[in-house]
């Protein structure tokens, strides 16, 4: 689970994008078990005894942790005294074995030794950026099975702010969404007990729990005074990854909720079954990406596949240059060549993005909605055996033009408002508002004194005719109903996306056409 909003999940990628036994993912992928070397105590530091086995076997579990791929001989920590250019690695090692036997020795409570450990690994890990953290093997299990479609507990997704853990977005149709689960809502409580202390792992494994059991939220939301309380019932979250409907007989509308293993083969049937439902009156298509918080690497690269018959979709790079990795589409477009219109918003995020982006940049679609959440990093999950994962930021991905969109977003073609501006609302937190954030390659070369690289060129102009464009309410009514999910009518973004499409199919000449790269 990507619990800052892009959905990390587990799954291979094809078209030879395996190397080195590791594969990128939005989220998280199954990798070759990771092999380290003997690590050696290091022989120097009086006095021996305690300290230097208790350092031989925390040095150990510490660099276990921070393997960085597999088959890697790791030098053995001799060698490292033996080089100068280590010796500030060795002393760090030593404080940290000296931390953990004050605490082991010293804490108002005994404490686990594998508790210590993981907590030291875990703090690593998310002191590097928001998506980096440990799992512990529960917590690995539990991720291996909800890549695959299914998974028990509440349904959300949440990331972690001032102490505290954030939702994301609610997962359509699970026990929080039905419950008034909402994005944004601060959880302050479980069960009476604050989640301020928790690590975010330890606050998810608090709301897991067996089918039937309840769980009382104690929630701070935004324009309410006092806190929310709110009972939920666990249950088997089998969230409808493809919701799809006709609008009018003649526009496709799917809605994608996430990108785990069943997202493509889902998409694929909708597309099929309203085409046959139409009898041929289809006139475009909208791919509702909103509040999608991402998931698989490979299901994105072939959604965006799906809708494109040729050129990049998707490139990556890592810290090395050899690493670098893109991935093209192939021959075959579902939706037959009608127009398309891919709604987002500050909920979308990840291999959202890299949808939305591979689509704009190749004018197979236009963007319509607000400014997508940002998050432009690639994690890969690397086991570690008999100790759970951990999941690591590898790289950036880039979009056809070149376009890092990390901690900027996608820009919408069309920008259109959910609801009418107000000053007093608060702004929905994305990529970049989060603490450790990586930088967008423009600012860190900046802050680097870097030569400024020329910047990746814009999209191709949309072929839209101006009367089409100018048709279009990009601001709800004043007195328009508020949004109700259960009501399509109320939901603007979506009545211009569809109107848009209607209005494109009756505009004089041809209708919008791909850009070809």
């Amino acid at each position: 689970m990507d619990f800052m909003g892009s959905g990390e999940r587990m799954g291979g990628i094809e078209d030879g994008s395996k190397r080195n036994g590791r594969v990128p993912s939005t989220g998280s992928a199954p990798l070759v078990a990771p092999q380290t070397a003997p690590v050696a105590a290091p022989p120097a530091q009086a006095p021996r005894g305690r300290r230097l086995r208790m350092l031989g076997a925390v040095g150990g579990a510490f660099l276990a942790g921070a393997v960085l791929g597999p088959i890697v001989a790791i030098p053995t920590l001799q060698a490292w005294a033996q080089d100068g250019g280590r010796a500030e690695t060795y002393r760090l090692l030593n404080l940290f074995g000296d931390v953990f036997e004050r605490i082991r020795a010293e804490y108002v409570e005994p404490v686990s030794d594998r508790d210590v450990i993981e907590n030291a690994i875990n703090g690593m890990l998310q002191g590097l950026d928001p998506h980096s953290s440990y799992m512990n093997p529960r917590s690995f299990r539990d991720m291996q099975v909800q890549t695959r479609g299914e998974f028990g507990g509440l349904g959300i997704e949440v990331t972690q702010e001032n102490g505290y853990v954030k939702v994301i977005s609610p997962i359509d149709d699970t026990p929080a969404a039905r419950a008034g689960v909402r994005p944004g809502d601060l959880i302050t409580h479980l069960n009476g007990q604050s989640t301020l202390g928790l690590t975010l792992q330890e606050a998810v494994e608090q709301m897991r729990g067996e089918r039937g059991t309840q769980i009382r939220l104690t929630i701070r939301r935004e324009g309410e005074r006092n806190p929310v309380e709110i009972a939920i019932t666990r249950d088997v979250v089998r969230p409808q990854v493809a919701r799809f409907r006709l609008e009018g007989n003649d526009i496709a509308y799917v809605r994608l909720s996430a990108f785990n293993e069943q997202t493509e083969g889902a998409l694929r049937r909708a597309v099929s079954q309203m085409r046959q439902q139409a009898g041929g009156n289809l006139r475009g298509l909208v791919l509702d990406l909103r509040n999608n918080p991402g998931g698989l690497l490979d299901q994105a690269v072939q959604v965006a596949d799906d809708f494109l018959d040729q050129g990049e979709i998707v490139s990556t790079r890592a810290r090395r240059n050899e690493d670098a990795q893109r991935w093209n589409a192939r021959q075959g477009d579902i939706a037959q060549g009608l127009p398309i219109v891919v709604l987002i918003n500050g909920g979308s995020a990840s291999a959202s993005e890299i949808v939305a982006g591979a689509l704009q940049d190749h004018r197979r679609a236009v963007v319509m909605g607000v400014k997508s959440f940002g998050k432009g990093s690639v994690q890969t999950v690397m086991p570690i055996p008999g100790q759970g994962a951990i999941r690591l930021t590898t790289a950036r991905y880039y979009t056809p033009s070149g376009r890092s969109i990390q901690a900027t977003g996608i820009e919408p073609d069309i920008e259109v408002l959910a609801t009418r501006p107000d000053p007093n609302a608060p702004q929905r937190d994305r990529e970049a508002d989060l603490r450790r954030a990586l930088r967008n390659d423009a600012e860190r070369g900046q802050q680097q004194r870097q030569p400024q690289a020329a910047p990746p060129p814009p999209p191709p102009p949309m072929n839209v005719p101006q009367s089409v464009l100018d048709r279009v309410q990009r601001v709800p009514a004043e007195g328009a109903p508020a949004f109700d999910p259960t009501r399509p009518e109320t939901d603007h973004q979506l009545q211009q996306a569809v109107q848009f499409l209607r209005n494109l199919a009756a505009a004089p000449g041809q209708p919008q056409r791909r850009a070809q790269r």
